[in-house]
C-alpha cells in the first residue's frame, strides 16, 4: 500500500524547474543513448564502467562544469571495513561534479551508478534489440542499464548543467556524482567518493522509481547452495548411481519454509503496508543441462540461489545465522544431505542493508512537495522493493537519502527501457528539490 503526502508545493521552485530543464532535452536525450551505447557492464570481481563515465565527464565538461574522473583503485590499499575484499577496483573511475553554493545554505548530493550487470549469456537471442542500441520508440528509449540507472544518472546532470547554464547558485553546495560497482552488492564506488568527495546534509539516489518518492530500501542477501554426490564416470558403468538431482527437490522445499517463516516476521516501519515484506526468491536451480549437445547422463553436481530480503530494522546478521542454522538442522535430518552436506557460498559477501528515512524528514517532505509541484498531483511516497546504496549512505556514511528517478521497466533483464519524458520529469523534481532544499 502507498501513501499520497499532503505537503504545500513549491510553485515557484516547479516552475523554474521546467522552465530550465525543458530547453536541455535534445542535449539530455544525446547523452542518454550515449552512455547506453558505450558498454558498463561489471561483473565480479571487476567491472568496465570508464568507457562510459568519460562520456557522462566530457559532457559535463562540454558544458562548463568542472567535473573531475578519478580512479578507485586506491579502495585496495584503503583497509576500509565496509570495502569488499573480494573485488577489484583498479582501472574503474568515479566522476565527480560540484555546483559550490554562495554560502549558508544545505548541501545535497545527487549520487547514481554507472555500472549495469551483463545482458545474459544468450543475449543475442532473448532482446529484441541489441542491448547496447539506445532505440527510441515513442518515449521509450531502449538499452542495458537505461532505467537501472543511466535515465536517473542523466536526470541528476541535467541539474547541474540547467543550474551552470543560467548562471544560478543556490546557498549550498549542489554535489553529483556517478560511481562504479554498485551492482551486485558492491558499493565500492560509493565507499571510494566518501572517502574522496566528504559527505553531504543529504542525499538522493535517482534509481528507477516509478517517479514516486522511495523514503526507504530493503537489505539483501544472495546466498548459493551447492551439494555434490557420486561420480559421473559411473553413468552406465556402474549398478547404483548416486545424485544429488531428485533430493534437490527436499532443499527446494527448505527454501519454501524459509519463504513461509519469514512471511511471519512482522514490519514496524514503513514496509508494514507491502504484502510481501520480506521476500525469499530463487533466483536459480541448476542440476545438468538440456543443451543439444550434452550427453545423456546422470548429474553429480547440483546447486541453488536464493535472495532473502530484509527490513531495515531487522538484525540481519542475526537473522542470516539462524537461517543457516536451521539449514544445518535440516541436513542432519535428512538421509541424503546428512551424507552430502550442502555447501554454503555468500555470492557477494556480506549481506546489504537496508534503510529508512523517517517520513516527516525535511528531506522526505522537500523532495515530495516538488514532486507534487512538478507533476501536479499529490506525491506518492512509499518504500523501494531492492535493495541499494542508499544503505550504505544513510546507515554507514550518516547521510539522510531518499530515492527518486524515472519510469521504465526490464532493470536486470532483457529489452529494458526507460521514459523519456519520465526523465525530464525526474531532473525537474530534483532541480526544485534543489532550489528549496539548498537555499
Amino acid at each position: 500500500m502507498k501513501s499520497l503526502l499532503t505537503v504545500e508545493p513549491p510553485a515557484q521552485e516547479a516552475a523554474d524547474a521546467r522552465k530550465l530543464i525543458r530547453p536541455l532535452r535534445a542535449e539530455l536525450k544525446r547523452l542518454l543513448r550515449s552512455l547506453i551505447h558505450t558498454q558498463s557492464v561489471a561483473i565480479p570481481p571487476s567491472g568496465n564502467e570508464t568507457r562510459a563515465q568519460r562520456v557522462l565527464h566530457s559532457f559535463l565538461r562540454f558544458h562548463g562544469l568542472r567535473p573531475e574522473i578519478y580512479d578507485t583503485g586506491f579502495l585496495e590499499k584503503a583497509n576500509h571495513p565496509l570495502v569488499r575484499k573480494n573485488r577489484n577496483y583498479r582501472g574503474r573511475s568515479n566522476v565527480a561534479a560540484q555546483l559550490a553554493g554562495t554560502g549558508g545554505g544545505k548541501s545535497l548530493l545527487l549520487s547514481g551508478h554507472m555500472d549495469t550487470v551483463p545482458p545474459g549469456p544468450d543475449f543475442a537471442t532473448r532482446w529484441a534489440r541489441s542491448p547496447w542500441s539506445g532505440s527510441p520508440t515513442g518515449s521509450h528509449i531502449h538499452g542495458l542499464g537505461s532505467f537501472d540507472m543511466k535515465g536517473g544518472l542523466v536526470a541528476q546532470a541535467a541539474v547541474l548543467f540547467a543550474l551552470h547554464r543560467a548562471r544560478i547558485r543556490p546557498a549550498g553546495d549542489l554535489l553529483f556524482e556517478s560511481v562504479v560497482d554498485e551492482e551486485y552488492g558492491g558499493g565500492g564506488g560509493t565507499i571510494a567518493a566518501r572517502l574522496h568527495s566528504g559527505n553531504a546534509d543529504a542525499c538522493i539516489i535517482a534509481e528507477g522509481t516509478q517517479l514516486e518518492v522511495y523514503r526507504a530500501t530493503r537489505g539483501g542477501f544472495v546466498v548459493d547452495l551447492s551439494v555434490g554426490a557420486g561420480d559421473p564416470a559411473s553413468y552406465f558403468s556402474k549398478a547404483e548411481v548416486v545424485s544429488p538431482a531428485i533430493p534437490m527437490g527436499r532443499l527446494l522445499g527448505w527454501v519454501e519454509r524459509q519463504a513461509h517463516a519469514r512471511a511471519t516476521v512482522q514490519p514496524t516501519g514503513i514496509y508494514r503496508t507491502f504484502p510481501d515484506p520480506v521476500p525469499v526468491q530463487v533466483l536459480a536451480a541448476e542440476s545438468g543441462t538440456f543443451h543439444r549437445e550434452a550427453p545423456l547422463s546422470v548429474p553429480s553436481q547440483a546447486a541453488v540461489r536464493v535472495y532473502f530480503q530484509f527490513l531495515p530494522e531487522e538484525d540481519v546478521d542475526a537473522a542470516i545465522e539462524a537461517i543457516r542454522n536451521d539449514l544445518q538442522h535440516f541436513c542432519a535430518a535428512d538421509p541424503f544431505f546428512s551424507q552430502h552436506p550442502v555447501g554454503w557460498h555468500a555470492l557477494i559477501g556480506g549481506p546489504l542493508y537496508g534503510h529508512e528515512l523517517p517520513a516527516d524528514h525535511a528531506l522526505t517532505t522537500t523532495l515530495a512537495a516538488a514532486a507534487t509541484g512538478v507533476l501536479g498531483r499529490p506525491a506518492v511516497v512509499t518504500a523501494a522493493p531492492y535493495p541499494c546504496d542508499a544503505g550504505l549512505m544513510h546507515r554507514d556514511f550518516g547521510i539522510p537519502t531518499a530515492l527518486f528517478g524515472p519510469i521504465g521497466a526490464g532493470a536486470h533483464n532483457a529489452d529494458e527501457w526507460v521514459d523519456f519524458e519520465s526523465v525530464i520529469q525526474s531532473a525537474e523534481v530534483l532541480l526544485a528539490t534543489a532550489l528549496r532544499w539548498c537555499s
